[in-house]
């Protein structure tokens, strides 16, 4: 029982922080929807895990457990591409931000 409580504490914090997040523009609404979606799917996975398994015998997996192994592993890799391919874009910027700096410096000395 006690575990129950915490893990749905820990749904409702998740829900708390995406509805607390700023994300920028038109995609707001989505990701708020999509997090608390989540929260939601997970307090129900805790109250009633039968669910779980319900939802792997619908996809063709044989127990709960594996389906959310599967989710999380590639929600990680999803994730983690993700966040890859954001440094990238943020190191290429922040380079070219140096190049102008550096420029408009040589500039100013000149």
């Amino acid at each position: 029982m006690i575990i129950k409580i915490l893990l749905i504490g820990a749904a409702i914090a998740f829900g708390l922080l995406i509805i607390r997040e700023r994300p920028n523009g038109s995609q707001q609404a989505l990701l708020r929807m999509a997090g608390l979606g989540i929260a939601g799917l997970g307090v129900i996975a805790v109250l009633w895990p039968d669910t779980t398994v319900w939802a792997a015998e619908l996809v063709g997996v044989k127990r709960g457990t594996d389906l959310v192994l599967y989710i999380f592993v590639m929600t990680f890799l999803f994730t983690t591409l993700a966040s890859f391919q954001r440094m990238h874009r943020l190191e290429s910027k922040l380079t070219d931000l140096a190049r102008e700096v550096a420029l408009r410096d040589q500039h100013e000395t000149s």
